[in-house]
């Protein structure tokens, strides 16, 4: 690797570790200088020393990672997040760091997410909150395509965005009270996203349309019931003590504060969609125009015959959360692109190469946060609730693991 290549550090070696991991493959100018985790940092490591990531090295602590690098992500699990940043916070006045990466959700709660913003200011660390869908090219390329017919026009009125596969890898992300609620904590914060960003005119800033009204539905509709409430608890999570939704959909009205327009985004999520495999779909309508995106959409597949079915001994091989490893697949050849994590990657390593925020920082990621909190305000009152209602302090019901009073 080149000596003027930007040190990149991870905090975290889990599945989302793994997958930042292959992305960073197509980004230039970058190398994986060190990880530090609790477990699975020399599998990684020995992994990104393969893909010519770089030497990297597994480090004691977070200190001393912070030491050897440029820039840190927390990839660990959300429960580890607000520690990550503290630790590292300390670490700065004694390093060089650039800049910190969080991957979503910024925090678990509203009042995480603004304490994480605060430490990384007072640290004069620069920010990118990783949030990748909003970096899907095909998302991207769709808004710069019909960027001149929507001024034309008028900017984009409806988004419906959904974020579906059978269910997470990991027992804690099943666990509310680590997690930090169900399926709108995990995924929730995807869609919520992207349908802002959807809706939000070219030119403006992220933040420029205003959350007004917040409307929620979520229940408990597979994994609370037989066999799979059996299955979870095999994998030491109660779902009869403390369950968490694995179905939420929620509308989120927006104001144009300079034209006064009513815009809506219709967000969808579910950890019980038994079918190919991770769904990702957006559709965003515009006055005379409109586009789409599907990510089982592919030009490749592949058909496996029950003979042959031993050949595969990891059905996500061909795609995230298949859970299938028979009869006719869908093949995405580069998942990290389709999704959007290299194109994070390389506006994260750019900006803060510049002293700047990425394009999307840790106030935006709190900003979003806020909007997961108003989703679950409103299922918990069974009402819709003003995005203003949803006090610093506020934390859900089923993340303080009293989801039998919401659910059922």
């Amino acid at each position: 690797m080149s000596s003027s290549a930007l040190r990149i550090g991870f905090i975290g070696a889990g599945f989302v570790a793994n997958f930042h991991r292959l992305a960073l493959q197509s980004v230039r100018g970058i190398e994986l200088s060190g990880i530090y985790a609790l477990k699975g940092a020399e599998e990684l490591a020995a992994s990104a020393r393969a893909d010519g990531l770089g030497d990297t090295k597994v480090y004691p602590s977070i200190a001393k990672l912070c030491k050897e690098v440029d820039m840190v992500a927390i990839l660990n699990p959300n429960f580890a997040r607000l520690d990550s940043i503290r630790q590292i916070a300390d670490a700065s006045s004694k390093s060089k760091l650039l800049g910190v990466v969080c991957e979503k959700p910024l925090g678990r709660t509203v009042g995480e997410a603004l304490e994480i913003v605060s430490l990384a200011k007072q640290a004069g660390l620069h920010t990118a909150y990783f949030e990748n869908q909003i970096h899907m090219q095909c998302v991207t390329s769709c808004r710069k395509q019909l960027a001149r017919v929507a001024a034309k026009m008028g900017p984009v009125h409806l988004t419906r965005s959904a974020e579906e596969h059978g269910g997470p890898h990991q027992p804690w992300f099943w666990d509310p009270t680590q997690q930090g609620g169900g399926v709108w904590s995990d995924m929730g914060c995807h869609s919520a996203a992207v349908g802002m960003f959807m809706l939000t005119p070219d030119g403006e800033p992220l933040d420029f349309l205003k959350p007004t009204e917040v409307n929620a539905t979520m229940a408990l509709l597979k994994w609370g019931r037989e066999p799979w409430i059996s299955q979870l608890k095999a994998r030491g999570v109660d779902y009869k003590k403390t369950p968490a939704e694995d179905y939420a959909t929620v509308t989120i009205k927006f104001k144009n504060p300079k034209t006064g327009q009513i815009v809506i985004a219709q967000a969808t999520d579910s950890w019980m969609y038994d079918a190919p495999g991770l769904r990702l779909s957006m559709e965003a309508l515009g006055p005379g125009y409109s586009y789409g995106v599907n990510s089982l959409t592919s030009p490749a597949g592949l058909f496996i015959s029950d003979a042959a079915a031993e050949a595969i001994g990891n059905a996500e091989v061909a795609l995230e959360k298949s859970q299938a490893q028979r009869g006719s697949l869908i093949v995405q050849p580069d998942e990290p692109r389709l999704y959007g994590y290299v194109d994070e990657w390389i506006n994260a390593a750019d900006s803060f190469r510049n002293k700047r925020d990425a394009y999307l920082n840790f106030a935006y990621g709190a900003r979003v946060t806020r909007l997961i909190a108003a989703g679950y305000l409103s299922s918990e009152e069974r009402k819709v609730v003003s995005f203003d209602d949803v006090a610093d302090d506020y934390i859900p019901k089923i993340h303080r693991g009293q989801g039998a009073s919401v659910l059922r």
